[in-house]
């Protein structure tokens, strides 16, 4: 029965696209979706479709990342994981931990600590505090991939209304110039491309929220500030099996996280550069623009669960430009600097005071070799392998100049970008340590070979 108190311009209450669309429909995009079957919708459908169409055409978000979007589908995932709230227990635990890492720190190395303070957090909170840097990093990736998006369904419609035979295009009404359709097509379409990527976004953040033991552990500043931060519940899922007990495993990841903290906090040109690494790689990023094409071909205009699934392939050229190539090498060298760096005092830290840490240092290694939890989600969002490939070289270059001049020298070398050892010098590492330190006499350069040779050999030989 019709409702007597509806206005003449109101839709029927049983109209599923005004439902869906929040509101009434122009009629020629209501004559679209009703030959592709969207007015023929049951309520169920309704509501499960509804959420999700308009966030891509009720918010004012056009960006090529849909903000709000990224973040509720980041909170979302970690929900489902399960995040309980921390207690004061927890939070004092914690900065105690930070508190002792912070002194073992002190004796190794004569880089300041940092000035933030050892601090809990739940999942939800890492992703509130890491998302804005997630964001910037993939932002170029989302650009690309929305310009490549609306690109592709404009040259289609305008080579369709080109012909002499017009030709169907799935959901647009026959007679109807396809052209005509891109001026309402095309914000959509931004705001579809701009939602799908905020949705990978947040699931990707989400992801990582359940596997990362602390805050810095991919290898990037992405904390505010210089917080030491360790993610509790990630932690014990990490010292399950490890035979090792779960206060040893803290304090040793607290010294790994402590370290790196106060590397980034004490050399400030080094997040920047790893940032703006990662940055260059994915602006010269190249879309598939075949598969995205292929992708509008086959999908219905206007239907954003089709079109989704069109696009859920990979949409990056496999093979990466010269300047690409270039930005991973700087990358790849920073990362495994970095790390190899955090190996090296951390080591020289932990030893005196924790039984296992041989144990726990090769755990570590092994998360890593397996690939850990920042490859997946930068191979899903920006196209590369988030991994410190050359970390043994980088361990063993900074070993090399700890033992040939003191460790002094060797923090001194993130004094500036043009004294930091390059990708050359890992190859290189004893023509590194004479740079660093003068001459090197032909004793000391034997028993510095000597050395890195018993390295490699226990590491399992050379790396590629």
């Amino acid at each position: 029965m019709s409702n007597p108190d509806r206005r003449p311009d109101e839709p029927p209450e049983d109209d599923p696209l005004a439902s869906l669309f929040g509101g009434s429909v122009p009629p020629e995009m209501r004559e679209a979706l009703q030959s592709m079957g969207l007015g023929d919708l049951d309520p169920e459908q309704v509501r499960q479709m509804q959420a999700q169409v308009q966030a891509m055409m009720s918010s004012s978000d056009d960006g090529p990342i849909h903000e709000e979007l990224a973040h509720d589908t980041a909170r979302a995932v970690v929900a489902q994981q399960g995040d309980a709230s921390l207690g004061q227990g927890t939070h004092t635990d914690v900065r105690e931990v930070v508190q002792v890492a912070t002194l073992w720190l002190d004796a190794v190395t004569d880089l300041a600590p940092p000035e933030g303070t050892g601090t809990a957090l739940s999942r939800a909170e890492w992703v509130e505090q890491t998302l804005p840097v997630w964001r910037s990093l993939t932002l170029p990736v989302a650009e690309g991939v929305r310009d490549a998006l609306t690109g592709a369904m404009r040259d289609q419609l305008a080579e369709l209304a080109d012909q002499d035979t017009p030709v169907a295009l799935p959901g647009v009404p026959p007679g109807m110039n396809p052209a005509a359709l891109m001026g309402q097509m095309e914000p959509m379409m931004r705001r579809m491309s701009g939602a799908m990527f905020g949705a990978q976004v947040g699931q990707a953040v989400g992801t990582l929220a359940g596997e990362i033991v602390s805050g810095t552990e991919v290898g990037l500043p992405l904390l505010p500030g210089e917080t030491v931060a360790l993610v509790p519940a990630n932690v014990a899922a990490f010292a399950e099996g490890l035979e090792v007990d779960p206060g040893e495993v803290h304090l040793y990841l607290a010294v790994r996280e402590a370290a790196r903290v106060r590397l980034f906090a004490g050399v400030p040109w080094l997040g920047p550069q790893l940032l703006a690494s990662v940055q260059d790689y994915a602006r010269d990023i190249r879309i598939d623009t075949d598969a995205v094409e292929e992708a509008v071909r086959s999908a219905s205009p206007g239907d954003p669960e089709a079109l989704q699934e069109a696009l859920s392939g990979s949409l990056f050229t496999p093979e990466p430009s010269p300047a690409q190539r270039a930005a991973l090498t700087r990358l790849e060298t920073y990362l495994a600097l970095v790390e190899g760096w955090v190996d090296v005092v951390c080591e020289r830290a932990t030893t005196p005071h924790l039984p296992h840490a041989a144990a726990l240092s090769e755990a570590v290694r092994r998360r890593r070799a397996s690939g850990g939890p920042a490859e997946k989600v930068f191979a899903s969002l920006v196209g590369l392998e988030l991994r410190p490939r050359r970390l043994r070289d980088a361990a063993n270059l900074w070993s090399a100049v700890e033992s040939a001049h003191g460790p002094q020298v060797r923090d001194e070398s993130w004094a500036h970008p043009d004294l930091a050892p390059t990708a050359a010098d890992l190859d290189d590492p004893l023509g590194y340590v004479e740079r660093r330190g003068g001459s090197v006499s032909d004793d000391a350069d034997g028993a510095l070979s000597a050395e890195l040779e018993e390295m490699l050999r226990q590491e399992g030989g050379p790396s590629a």
